[in-house]
């Protein structure tokens, strides 16, 4: 197979793995900047150019695209999938999981579990904002944010109301959510691939700091998952539409709750921690398709 590895970094971990496991494989794979993408959309002769390269054979692509291009990137993949391509991750459902709001209140239309969350726009809701979460303690989130950028930790009501007060006054999106005690600064990532998870790391907050990013400083080491949690990350998934992301839980008192769901899920902390060929595993994912697809 031909292989489009949408990412703009060709040095970053994910790329890098992504390009080893499809050699490994058999298949040649390329990294291309989304940025540097531009297309003719056109119903009889739809086509994607690179750097005044006509981008022509591929079998399928490995969108890897960051939440800050979000729009264009998903527009590039889009057009791909005009050239009925396979792409790993559709542009739909990468959109849609981008959208945090949009995430939670699918997710629980659809019955899943998730803490309880709050939004609102105007700042005269801000008491009963904070109430519907239970008071604070309290997590106040960036709808935008990534990677736990623009999220607080809001340790009194009066904390709570001072920070939502001044992102209200960026004109800032924002949710609030219950903090979840017992989860102890720590939250499980389960990576899924079409209808299994095939690895799971607990994710640690350093001390002193509640989020547990790894980003953020945070460590990672293998978790047992329960029946309960693997089908809550594969049902995730599954309604958000993704054949591939990273489904976040808290370990609550009332059972594994959604936290997000990533559609571009790094690679590096699952695959040291667990020890896995998570890379391996997507590229043979893409073939199990291709192989299926009429010919």
């Amino acid at each position: 197979m031909k292989i489009a590895i949408l990412s703009r970094d060709a040095t970053l971990y994910s790329s890098v793995r992504l390009m080893e496991a499809a050699a490994a494989r058999g298949h040649e794979a390329r990294v291309l900047d989304p940025t540097h993408c531009y297309m003719n959309i056109t119903s009889m002769k739809p086509s994607i150019h690179y750097q005044g390269e006509n981008l022509l054979g591929y079998d399928a692509v490995i969108p890897r695209i960051g939440a800050s291009i979000t729009f264009y990137g998903t527009a590039v993949l889009r057009q791909f999938e005009v050239m009925n391509i396979f792409c790993l991750n559709d542009s739909a459902a990468i959109s849609r999981s981008r959208d945090k709001m949009a995430s939670s209140q699918l997710l629980a239309r659809k019955g899943i579990d998730l803490p309880i969350t709050a939004f609102a726009h105007n700042p005269d809701n801000i008491d009963d904002l904070i109430a519907e979460v239970g008071g604070a303690p309290l997590v106040i989130k960036l709808v935008e944010g990534s990677q736990g950028i623009g999220v607080v930790l809001a340790e009194t009501d009066n904390a709570a109301r001072s920070v939502i007060q001044a992102f209200m006054c960026l004109n800032a999106n924002i949710m609030v959510q219950e903090f979840v005690q017992e989860a102890t600064g720590s939250d499980i990532r389960c990576f899924v691939i079409g209808d299994k998870v095939v690895a799971a790391i607990k994710r640690q907050g350093r001390e002193g700091e509640f989020r547990s990013n790894l980003h953020r400083g945070g460590s990672a080491s293998l978790v047992k998952l329960t029946p309960q949690e693997r089908a809550t990350a594969v049902r995730a998934a599954k309604i958000m539409g993704l054949n591939v992301c990273g489904v976040d839980l808290l370990r609550s008192n009332r059972g594994p709750l959604v936290m997000e769901v990533n559609s571009s899920p790094g690679l590096e902390g699952i695959e040291k921690s667990s020890g896995r060929d998570i890379a391996g595993m997507m590229i043979a994912y893409i073939e199990k398709v291709i192989a299926q697809k009429p010919r």
